[in-house]
């Protein structure tokens, strides 16, 4: 039943990001909505996909690349309904939802089921410290994607050319302002799934090396996050500056979760 629903949530993530790029192509915004509704749906499927993997498994989907790649998906999938409702955004679901398509995809092909990893401890910490981290990088994904929709509006703008973009994307301002919130939002919740880490292995009399992959991972990513953040004071083209930073941001996070992963051994519990 967890793959099955996994593979209709891919489904309907894809028919919802092809509906969503008809909608640019002939510039008819009515269609955003029909997307938004079918995505929509591709969530409740998804979510069911993740209860019928806690229901047969008895733990959380939260450890392992499968399931935590999943609820990470599951999290885009949700910010992008959540980003739909704030006025001109639905078409944020044509970065959104194609991301979130391709996270459960990876999923579903390494298979959604527990790892193989034992871990001495879990618990409620463990729980908190995942799903907050989780969230933040499912904030640092809604602001990669205001920033490459608002460089490509501001390509349009500056080269005079007011075609389908133009009339499809969000208004800069608006593009910047959700990018610069999905931060200021997701920054928190990255610092304190960090500190719930360090406390979850002080109360359990562990040591957290500095070489760690989850903790260079971790540290790596909040810098960087604070970094696109702190690009946004000053003058000058802010606007561009920050959107760029969150492109930038979100392509090393990603590059050097792939180089960690990869260096790890394979009995680590690494996402």
């Amino acid at each position: 039943m967890t793959e099955a629903l996994h593979i209709v949530a891919l489904t309907l993530y894809l028919v919802a990001a092809t509906l969503l790029g008809v909608a640019l192509a002939r510039n008819e915004l009515r269609l955003t909505g029909i997307a938004t509704s079918v995505a929509g749906v591709g969530v409740l499927a998804h979510l069911l996909g993740l209860v019928a993997f806690t229901t047969h498994w008895g733990e959380l989907p939260l450890v392992g690349l499968g399931p935590s790649l999943s609820v990470l998906a599951f999290l885009v999938g949700l910010g992008s309904l959540a980003v739909a409702t704030l006025g001109r955004t639905g078409p944020l679901g044509l970065v959104l939802v194609p991301v979130a398509a391709l996270l459960v995809g990876v999923a579903a092909v390494v298979g959604v089921a527990p790892s193989e990893a034992v871990m001495s401890f879990r618990g409620p910490w463990f729980v908190l410290h995942v799903t907050l981290a989780l969230v933040g990088y499912a904030g640092l994904t809604v602001a990669f994607a205001c920033g490459l929709m608002y460089l490509l509006q501001f390509r349009e703008l500056k080269n005079k050319h007011f075609g389908a973009i133009f009339r499809f994307f969000p208004p800069l301002d608006t593009l910047d302002r959700m990018g610069k919130w999905a931060l200021v939002v997701g920054l928190p919740f990255l610092t304190l799934a960090l500190a719930v880490g360090w406390a979850w292995t002080e109360r359990f009399g562990r040591t957290l090396a500095p070489g760690n992959p989850k903790v260079v991972w971790g540290v790596l990513s909040w810098v960087l996050i604070l970094g696109a953040l702190a690009t946004r004071a000053g003058g000058g083209r802010r606007g561009v500056r920050a959107a760029t930073a969150s492109v930038v941001v979100f392509a090393i996070v990603v590059v050097a979760y792939i180089v960690l992963r990869v260096g790890e051994p394979q009995t680590g519990g690494f996402l």
